[in-house]
């Protein structure tokens, strides 16, 4: 695996890296990475993993598609996998969450929370998959809670923590309640600044980081690459790999809720975004 970003990032490089881990031992694997790559290097890392004989190389993101692509070119041998992708060839596949589902989950469950109709999401950098999610959250925030306000702000960056602290004062200041972040370690800034403001929730990503008795993270949304990943790795083993698109979905359990907090989220609100997750689910939310 090679990663732009730290293992230990707290967001999306500690939950691919996870996954990859998990996914490796439930069917025999060995793994390896290298991390803080800078784009400059991307190619010549994984390059030298081809040179090494590793049988897969992954990269966790559509940022890597480019980079991706002139090494698989070069080395029909190696399969590559990416994540948040659709780039694919007789040596690539890509693995791509719904961001509609994402996106869903997330509005529905921040315009329930609001309680002055003002939420803010808080993206990386604007790639395809993350506009997509974000304009799916605005499009069910205001579904389940037509007054609400959903601002889309970017922070160029998936590891500038002092960035998402300042972007989330900023947020806050103008009067949002409800704070989704889809940028990494940025989203550590921005739970840092909401712990000085009691009566402003978190929604956290992609991993399970809150708890039944968080008084910041009201729930998180979950995404499960471990069953997107177990199925590249089966495409290897049974000599079927490339040219796919491997989806993770509610209904696949690549995507879910996790815990919520009994203090933020009432047994009410709860019971109501259950409904709503069932729609998100067989795909009646937004017909």
């Amino acid at each position: 695996m090679i990663l732009n970003d730290s293992i230990n990032d707290g967001g999306w490089g500690s939950s691919a890296y996870q996954a990859m881990c998990d996914a490796a031992e439930s069917r025999g694997w060995e793994t390896a990475y290298s991390e803080n790559v800078d784009r400059s290097d991307w190619v010549t890392v994984m390059q030298n993993y081809c040179d090494q004989g590793y049988d897969l190389v992954f990269a966790p993101s559509d940022q890597f598609d480019d980079a991706v692509k002139q090494v698989a070119d070069e080395n029909s041998g190696t399969h590559f996998m990416v994540l948040s992708s659709e780039l694919t060839s007789d040596n690539i596949e890509s693995m791509l969450p719904s961001t509609d589902d994402i996106g869903y989950l997330v509005g529905a469950l921040a315009g329930l929370l609001t309680k002055v109709n003002q939420i803010t999401y808080v993206g990386g950098i604007e790639l395809g998959t993350t506009a997509a999610k974000a304009e799916a959250c605005k499009k069910a925030a205001q579904i389940v809670n037509p007054d609400c306000s959903v601002s889309i702000v970017y922070a160029n960056s998936y590891s500038d923590v002092a960035k998402g602290k300042e972007i989330a004062e900023a947020a806050i200041s103008s009067g949002t309640d409800v704070i989704f972040g889809d940028a990494s370690a940025v989203d550590s800034g921005e739970r840092e600044a909401i712990k000085n403001h009691p009566g402003v929730y978190d929604i956290a990503q992609p991993s399970d980081l809150g708890s039944v008795d968080d008084e910041i993270i009201a729930c998180s949304v979950v995404t499960d690459n471990r069953v997107m990943i177990e199925q590249c790795l089966e495409d290897v083993e049974n000599d079927s790999y490339g040219n796919k698109v491997v989806e993770g979905t509610i209904k696949n359990g690549a995507i879910k809720m996790g815990t919520f907090s009994e203090k933020l989220v009432s047994k009410d609100v709860q019971d109501k975004f259950a409904e709503y997750e069932k729609q998100i689910e067989d795909g009646t939310f937004a017909a």
